[in-house]
């Protein structure tokens, strides 16, 4: 009787050795299937293929350094703006009577002012304009239609006057294929993580 369980037991250790000893190292994907054949479909991450730099002369490069210096300063308030205006959409979507929402966005506007308002102030005409700029590209929105989406019209006419007496324009949109291409490949070049 012991012989008969020891050979048992000695079998099911076999097998699960057996069924380790298989093949584990597999990986599930989507498949379609195209004439019969079954082909898997993987999604990939995209792939940003970039020019090599090629100047003039060395005046064109020192202007491109200096773009990309002023980029790399002021991009990141850039994407802080479009997490922000995503972020006060949802409050305004949220709240209920169209005096809370004022409330909310003034209280937004004194929490950006308080965080920002020194920076701001310390940047020069040149970092201002590719502020205005970047700020279109990662929101899809003008300067001007997100004050004017946030806080109204007369707000919005108010700062555009105001902007305007110092060289600046809120309703400046962004260009990736014409006058903003250098500041396109800056951008994507700090994406990628070769700037």
């Amino acid at each position: 009787m012991r012989k008969i369980a020891f050979y048992i037991i000695v079998l099911i250790i076999s097998n699960f050795s057996l069924a380790k000893a298989q093949d584990t190292n597999c990986i599930v994907t989507r498949a379609e299937i195209v004439n019969g054949d079954t082909l898997p479909v993987v999604a990939m991450k995209e792939v940003i293929i970039l020019s090599p730099l090629i100047f003039v002369d060395k005046m064109d490069a020192l202007r491109f350094s200096k773009l990309a210096t002023i980029v790399k300063s002021v991009y990141p308030y850039a994407k802080v703006v479009a997490v922000k205006a995503n972020e006060y959409n949802s409050i305004i979507a949220s709240a209920g009577s169209k005096n809370e929402k004022k409330r909310l966005m003034k209280k937004a506007e004194d929490e950006l002012k308080a965080s920002f308002e020194d920076d701001v102030k310390n940047m020069n005409d040149v970092q201002g304009m590719i502020l205005i700029k970047l700020i279109d590209r990662e929101t899809g929105s003008s300067s001007y239609d997100l004050i004017k989406s946030f806080r109204g019209s007369l707000v919005a006419t108010f700062y555009q006057s105001f902007s305007r007496l110092y060289g600046y324009n809120l309703k400046s949109t962004y260009d990736p294929t014409g006058e903003d291409k250098d500041i396109e490949q800056i951008v994507l070049m700090i994406e990628s993580g070769k700037l």
